[in-house]
């Protein structure tokens, strides 16, 4: 495999991570060319990834509606940010924070 310079820890991450799904495919059927074993742990990934882009996406959807009701809570002249807005901020951020952690983390093998 070929990759640009300095992107070669992400082709290696990228492979380990594809051999994990391939071996859990081999301990579970013993019968399967590599084709079709790559071709299933490629799509046990992209299904993953998939599941965590929807995460991301609802966590990022709420983040914009909380700031949109900021927004408009400090345009009426609301001088403090009612403390359930910050309880729920800062939980959507503890959140985000341990879904990309958990990109970053199977990014890096």
């Amino acid at each position: 495999m070929a990759c640009q310079e300095g992107e070669e820890h992400f082709l290696h991450s990228a492979a380990a991570m594809l051999d994990v799904e391939a071996q859990t495919l081999q301990s579970q059927i013993r019968h399967l060319t590599e084709n079709r074993m790559l071709l299933m742990a490629g799509l046990m990934l992209a299904d993953k990834t998939a599941g965590l882009d929807d995460q991301l996406k609802l966590a990022e959807d709420r983040i914009a509606d909380l700031e949109a009701r900021l927004s408009e809570a400090a345009g009426q002249g609301a001088g403090a940010v009612p403390e359930a807005v910050r309880d729920t901020m800062a939980e959507i951020a503890a959140r985000a924070e341990a879904i990309a952690r958990v990109v970053e983390e199977k990014a890096a093998g």
